[in-house]
Formats: structure tokens, C-alpha cells, sequence
């Protein structure tokens, strides 16, 4: 059985690191906890690593980065060659945050900064529409956000699967190919304190209380992790724990 390939596009402060771990590291747990039996695999995209193959591994995943996908950066091509090469092949796909907006973009969409400002703490998303492997009862669910950038044009060929006031392409979808999320399911509150506190200068001292009050309302990334493995199960991806 194959792996799931995290694509790694930043790294986590230092001073944090060794209390939160890396975002693959993030990503791993929240989704062992959905599907204990899956398997992973690590590529530093910003190095420049990539498997040999794309078929090497059942699926793959575009973490968040404070990079914009619109900035000019030389690691930035290549991987968005690879994810159009990805869903031309049919792989899995799965974007959070800045890999939600770099698979929009590089399939055709558009994103910019928004001018709502900055989207940090707890939102609440709602559903468009929900798939039949999707088994989410309530209409919405609450995800920790961190984000100036958005989608603002969906890629044709895409669904816009989840969205709000702030946020209206909050989620992207195509059947066995790609979901992509804005929000982060992988996050724990006290990470996103620490981050909000971090950027008390670009959110603004009006924003920041309210968005750090948001923190005690919970969240769902369990519950949107266990949406991932849905999706990837619905895919027949080949991976380890999945079943096909």
C-alpha cells in the first residue's frame, strides 16, 4: 500500500517547533487520529524535493506557508507544474490555506489579498453542498483560520464546496481529484494564539482580542480530518489504512 505525500511549503518558528512540531508533523497527527493505519511521506518542495514518480505515493497534500502563491519565489513553478500534473493523472489531491490557493491558481483560478483584512482564530464556514461520502451532519463547521490571502476566482472544473461572509471560496472540490480547505484543520488553538500574537502588528489591535476570544468556541479539524480520509476513500486512493 502507498503513502499520502505531504508537501512541505514552510517551516514552523524554532522557538515553536519542538512544542507543536513541523506542519507535516501537524498534519500526521490530526489525520492518524481519523485513520491510525495511514502512512506518510515527507518532500521539502522549497528544496526542491519531489518523488521520482507521482504514482510513488496514493495521494498527496499542499501545506500552508506565510509565502504568497503569487509572489516570486523559484520553488513556486515547479510545484505548481506538479499539482496540474496531479490532477491530469487523476492523483488525490488535498490543499490547506496556501495550498488551497496554490492548487486554485495553478488550475486556473485567482487569489489576492482580501480586503476584509486579515481571517485568524475560529470561523465558521458553511456548507454549499455535501458530496454523499461526506457525513458531516450540521450544516457548517468551525475551523481555525490564518490567512490575508484568498481564492477570489474559483478554477473552472472546480466546485466551491464550503464558504462564508469573509471567506465565500472557502473550500474547492472535484470528485476523486481534489479538496482543498482555507482553514486548518491540523491547527490546536494555543499554535494560533501564538501566531496571532506574533502578527499583533498586521492584524490590528482591534481584530486580535476578538480573534483570540474566538479560541475558547472549539473547532472542528478532527471532524474535517476525518472529511479527508472520506474523500480519499471515495477516490480509491491506494493508500495504507484506506482499504482499496
Amino acid at each position: 500500500m502507498k503513502s499520502l505525500a505531504i508537501l512541505k511549503t514552510d517551516s514552523v518558528r524554532p522557538e515553536w517547533a519542538e512544542r507543536f512540531g513541523e506542519y507535516p508533523d501537524m498534519f500526521q497527527t490530526v489525520l492518524k487520529r481519523a485513520n491510525p493505519n495511514l502512512q506518510f511521506a515527507v518532500y521539502d518542495v522549497q528544496l526542491g524535493e519531489y518523488p521520482d514518480r507521482k504514482d510513488q505515493h496514493g495521494a498527496y497534500l499542499v501545506t500552508g506557508s506565510k509565502a504568497g502563491v503569487y509572489e516570486d519565489h523559484e520553488w513556486l513553478p515547479p510545484l505548481e507544474n506538479f499539482v496540474r500534473d496531479l490532477v491530469q493523472a487523476e492523483i488525490p489531491l488535498i490543499g490547506i490555506c496556501f495550498g488551497h490557493q496554490l492548487v486554485a491558481q495553478a488550475l486556473g483560478g485567482r487569489v489576492g489579498k482580501s480586503d476584509r483584512g486579515w481571517g485568524v482564530g475560529v470561523h465558521r464556514h458553511q456548507w454549499r453542498s455535501k458530496p454523499d461520502w461526506l457525513a458531516m451532519p450540521a450544516d457548517d463547521f468551525k475551523v481555525l483560520v490564518s490567512h490575508q490571502d484568498q481564492v477570489q476566482q474559483a478554477p473552472a472544473g472546480l466546485e466551491v464546496l464550503a464558504s462564508s461572509d469573509f471567506c465565500p471560496i472557502a473550500a474547492l472540490y472535484k470528485r476523486g481529484s481534489v479538496l482543498t480547505f482555507q482553514g486548518h484543520p491540523e491547527f490546536v488553538p494555543e499554535y494560533s494564539r501564538a501566531l496571532m500574537v506574533s502578527r499583533e502588528d498586521r492584524i490590528g489591535d482591534d481584530a486580535l482580542p476578538k480573534a483570540l476570544a474566538s479560541l475558547s468556541q472549539g473547532h472542528d479539524g478532527d471532524a474535517l480530518a476525518s472529511v479527508i480520509v472520506a474523500f480519499l476513500q471515495d477516490a480509491k486512493s491506494p493508500l495504507a489504512g484506506i482499504g482499496h
